[in-house]
């Protein structure tokens, strides 16, 4: 890119800069460093100076969006404080929300126990030994209202970690919405409903692809037109990478199922402009400090060509990638624990300045157990001492330009595009399919276990690596001297699955037994039918129909997913 267009380029986002400034869109506050120098809000190259390739990297706000997707970076809204939390009862976990809220968290995202997650109620025998311990259990509306009990969903932020049975739980969350006094259309939040990544990685489904692709169709029309502000899909790349994928293949598979998911849209005849900002994405910040940053900005840069040149997407935001970032689980340590807060640090700091929208930090006791109450205070902190201490606000893109860094978005960039192309040869490149290319070959890629494969092998290769010394972990590989003090975890009581049935079973003794069967036969109809599942949720919710019920009648009617046996 030659010299007059590197300066046409400022000027358009100075344009945009001041025209934030002048919105009130930019925070007052104190843009200097320690030491009192003024920085400027970016930086790029000198006037007049020819770059090779600038267009790749631009300024922020422009597209590719490669820089991020604002003019003003972190000085005009910093990320989201969105701490993951759910354990136990819903008392339980709103008692944790509360105290999120009140150290400044400004989001919550919820975390489901097992039985929730695979669709199942509480007193399932299959639950037995499991509720509450890995997230928060809900069996039915009355467990929302008290999970979000004095928290107005209406003003309040909220992201929902659950796929396979996504869509009643979101149906729960609305009706509580209602009990509260809100209208839907008022809701901002984010709900995962990613099932591809469940067949990919985590392995938590229901029901068989096509009628979970069903489901989410479905959802993505209902908000299209019921509830513009919520976001009904977050793709996930976080489980494939804790699965042991490499950097370029978490983000080329992800990005992979959210085209799938844009196609799916599309094919349900929804305008690409209008549901594609609606989509989220939720990566992993690994311990590879640039590495991590420049994926996040390929990520961005990738996202905006495909949406614009492969799927029509002509406004702004269609074409923006919006994420969220956790710190890598994976990482994290039972011997000496204590480093653990170093390591999320580190990660964090890796998702701020690849540009993260919003940002979970894990505590240090999580490879151990849920996180206790102190532990996850400090994980809060690191993410506050971050934003408020360390000047990464001040500048948009403060490693924009260095070679390194360019340099290896370029290459993880590339890597993605080549995996792009296996995924479309793997489904034939048929443009025939009812949904999309993209969806065909991850259709075909699933059924063969070929992302499975792919994932292990990496996996495996890293495992290598650390038995031979060529990676290292301190604490267990290296540097193992320290003598750890026992930490205090969180432990869930037996008590809590009791009193938890018990309830749910008072409950289920106190529901009009005609109108729940009367919600419950209607939605099997629908289910039998073509029309969207949404709406007959909803009145099954209102019903105090469970969440074992509901997935009940569509496990009868569409049966339930089993991963084919690999040789």
């Amino acid at each position: 890119m030659d010299s007059q267009d590197i300066d046409a380029g400022r000027e358009r986002w100075q344009f945009r800069y001041d025209d934030a400034v002048a919105a009130g869109r930019v925070r007052d506050a104190d843009f200097t460093t320690l030491s009192g120098v003024e920085v400027d809000p970016v930086y790029g190259p000198p006037e007049g100076e020819n770059v090779p390739g600038f267009e790749r990297i631009g300024w922020p706000g422009e597209y590719p969006f490669t820089r991020g997707l604002h003019a003003t970076g972190y000085r005009g809204k910093p990320w989201t404080i969105r701490q993951f939390a759910g354990f136990g009862n819903a008392e339980q976990t709103n008692e944790r929300y509360k105290m999120i809220l009140a150290a400044g968290g400004n989001g919550l995202s919820v975390a489901f126990d097992m039985p929730t997650l695979m669709g199942r109620d509480s007193d399932d025998p299959r639950a037995l030994g499991e509720v509450g311990h890995c997230g928060v259990a809900v069996d039915s509306v009355s467990d929302t209202d008290v999970l979000f009990g004095g928290i107005p969903l209406g003003d309040v932020t909220t992201s929902m970690t659950i796929n396979g049975p996504a869509v009643p739980i979101f149906a729960m969350m609305v009706v509580s919405a209602e009990r509260q006094g809100f209208d839907p259309k008022q809701l901002d939040g984010t709900l995962q409903t990613d099932i591809f990544k469940e067949y990919i990685a985590q392995k938590e489904w229901i029901f068989p692809p096509e009628p979970h692709l069903r489901l989410i169709g479905d959802l993505m029309e209902y908000t299209d037109e019921n509830m513009p502000r919520y976001k009904p899909l977050s793709v996930s790349g976080y489980h494939i990478r804790e699965a042991g994928a490499t950097a370029a293949q978490e983000l080329a598979f992800t990005l992979a199922d959210g085209f799938g998911y844009v196609e799916l849209g599309i094919s349900r005849g929804l305008d690409v402009n209008k549901f594609a900002p609606g989509l989220s994405f939720f990566f992993d910040a690994h311990l590879d400090f640039f590495e991590e940053i420049a994926k996040f900005r390929a990520a961005r840069r990738i996202w905006a060509r495909w949406m614009r040149d492969v799927y029509g997407a002509t406004s702004e935001k269609a074409q923006w990638l919006r994420f969220h970032t956790q710190t890598a689980g994976v990482s994290l340590t039972a011997q000496q624990p204590d480093n653990n807060v170093v390591r999320t640090a580190i990660e964090a700091l890796a998702g701020v300045l690849g540009g993260t929208n919003s940002l979970h930090t894990n505590a240090l006791d999580e490879v151990l157990a849920l996180p206790s109450e102190k532990a996850a205070q400090i994980a809060l902190r690191t993410q506050q001492v971050i934003m408020e201490e360390t000047g990464v606000t001040n500048v948009a893109d403060p490693l924009g330009g260095s070679w390194y860094v360019e340099a290896l978005t370029d290459k993880i960039e590339a890597e993605a595009e080549a995996i792009f192309q296996r995924i479309l040869d793997l489904g034939g490149n048929n443009t025939e399919h009812p949904i999309g290319p993209m969806t065909a070959g991850l259709l075909r890629g699933i059924d063969d276990g070929w992302f499975s494969s792919e994932i292990a092998d990496s996996a495996f290769t890293y495992q290598i690596a650390l038995e031979k010394g060529d990676k290292k972990q301190v604490g267990v590989t290296v540097h193992t001297d320290a003598t750890d003090e026992p930490l205090e975890i969180l432990r869930i009581s037996h008590e809590v699955e009791r009193a938890q049935n018990e309830t749910l079973a008072a409950r289920r003794r106190d529901r009009d037994a005609a109108q729940l069967d009367a919600t419950l036969s209607a939605l099997r109809l629908a289910a039998q039918g073509t029309d969207n599942l949404v709406p007959y949720m909803l009145e099954a919710v209102r019903a105090e129909a469970t969440l074992g019920e509901i997935c009940g009648v569509l496990r009868e009617e569409w049966g339930e997913y089993r991963e084919p046996a690999r040789v």
